[in-house]
């Protein structure tokens, strides 16, 4: 199956300065849909030339844009937006189909993806300046706050079409161009938006997109060419800590959202079956496909038998399948690496004590045997010398470990070299408070297990990454500072 109106209809799935083209080899990919192993498309497989040319487009349109007003750019992603709202239905089924998650959670990502587009056509007019008295008469200062120039932009499959968004929208609100370079399991996400930015109206050049199944050949012009001045990247922490060495040689400004290993606190006086019902929201988000997914779930001993009584009973309720049908709250795994490493976790996991609580298994009953499902699995006497313990797990596992104390709970929970997301459920404000501020993580969720917003800043710290997207810091991220000092005669 092939979906209709997922590129253009003569193949030609690369957008640069404003023009949709082909890649200049001609050569394309397929695009498969995780759940039934089906082709729904393919996109234009761009290479060094096509970003080379991408570049000088982005390059060349940069002086233009951003001398644009505030209020000109803000008018074009207003535009954006109503045109996203308005096909709000069609992007998610599109993702669904090409990302795997229930048609629900598409839904909530598109709305979601919106908010970063109007939440920055606001905030593109509040860039502000400053003055600052001198320490001699004759003298004065003042600050311009200007855009970076030429972004690269490398973004992930498993939030598609937001993190297009939470980059495009503060880079052009900014007065930035763009090149993007989305995952290659799910380009055709990207493909759609830029569609929308086209039809919104921005200038040739301003945005930029390369579809490709060869990254590290597109990358390279990115990485290495000197018109590029930031890089931002959502993606795995290994990957990152690459990037960033290679754009030091440049001097580029980087923001890196990388990897997490989220510790999920539920203390003695938390409301615990509450705690339970978060736990299993949050781990088994887009099939425990996101960065901010618990990855080690301390509870107090006193209380762990009733959690488990409740995230077992839980997590026993969620059916896998396609995310079309109704009722479904599993998606696929995005690929046959990802199997590999849950089948791998819990078979070390086991050989070392673990109790499989629920799950652990590949699903394949029915028609489950097309596609990449494994059962949402809750393990049991989880030990620190377990794989599952100390590596990011990226799929629907829920390891849970027993604590006696706060002091050994926070030790633990730090005790890695992330430092994403972290959460904490408690009735006692002043635990709250004193556990937050020593937790070593860039969010914090207490009682809450979504602490995110397109107006909240979003990042993390240690081998997390560098910066944050969303929120004013989010578009600080795309401006220089300059000074300008002025001597009076």
């Amino acid at each position: 199956m092939t979906l209709g109106g997922a590129g253009s209809a003569d193949g030609q799935t690369l957008y640069i300065d404003g023009k949709w083209a082909a890649a200049s080899s001609g050569g394309v990919f397929e695009v498969t849909d995780p759940a039934t192993g089906d082709v729904i498309g393919q996109a234009s497989d761009a290479s060094a030339s096509d970003a080379e040319q991408a570049i000088g487009a982005a390059a060349a349109a940069f002086g233009g844009w951003s001398r644009r007003t505030a209020y000109e750019r803000s008018e074009a992603l207003y535009r954006a937006h109503a045109i996203m709202t308005a096909r709000a239905d069609e992007l998610a089924r599109l993702m669904t189909h090409e990302q795997g998650k229930p048609l629900r959670a598409a839904r909530n990502e598109v709305n979601y993806g919106a908010d970063f587009l109007i939440w920055y056509a606001e905030e593109a007019k509040r860039v502000y300046g400053a003055t600052i008295p001198a320490p001699r008469a004759d003298q004065r200062f003042t600050v311009l706050r200007q855009p970076v120039g030429v972004v690269a932009a490398i973004t992930p499959w498993n939030y598609p079409i937001s993190m297009i968004t939470r980059k495009v929208g503060p880079a052009v609100a900014a007065g930035c161009t763009i090149i993007l370079k989305p995952a290659e399991q799910t380009p055709l996400c990207a493909i759609e938006m830029f569609k929308i930015f086209d039809e919104a109206g921005f200038p040739p050049g301003v945005v930029n997109l390369l579809t490709t199944d060869h990254p590290a050949e597109v990358a390279d012009p990115l990485l290495d060419s000197p018109l590029v001045r930031k890089l931002t990247f959502t993606g795995s922490t290994e990957i990152g800590m690459m990037l960033a060495a290679r754009a030091a040689a440049t001097m580029k400004r980087v923001s890196m959202e990388l990897g997490g290993h989220a510790p999920f606190i539920v203390l003695e006086d938390a409301d615990v079956a509450r705690a339970a019902k978060g736990a299993a929201l949050v781990k088994f988000l887009n099939t425990g496909q996101a960065c901010i997914s618990p990855n080690r779930i301390y509870v107090h001993r006193s209380r762990i038998e009733q959690f488990l009584d409740v995230l077992v009973g839980r997590v026993n309720g969620m059916k896998a399948g396609s995310g079309f049908t109704s009722g479904i709250s599993i998606g696929p795994l995005i690929d046959d690496q990802a199997m590999a490493k849950m089948e791998r976790q819990v078979s070390d996991a086991t050989s070392k004590g673990a109790a499989v609580l629920t799950g652990g298994r590949r699903l394949t009953e029915n028609d489950l045997g097309r596609g990449r499902f494994y059962a949402p699995t809750v393990l049991g006497d989880v030990t620190s010398d377990m794989q599952v313990y100390s590596e990011e797990t990226f799929g629907p596992i829920a390891p849970v470990i027993a604590f006696d104390s706060e002091e050994e709970v926070l030790t633990a929970a730090n005790s890695t070299t992330y430092g994403l997301a972290s959460y904490l459920y408690t009735n006692d404000i002043a635990k709250a408070t004193r556990i937050s501020e020593d937790l070593k993580f860039g969010i914090i969720g207490i009682n809450d297990i979504n602490p995110t917003a397109a107006a909240a800043p979003f990042g993390g710290t240690k081998y997390s990454g560098l910066g944050r997207e969303g929120g004013v810091q989010g578009l600080d991220e795309y401006l220089d500072t300059k000074l300008i000092g002025l001597s009076l005669p």
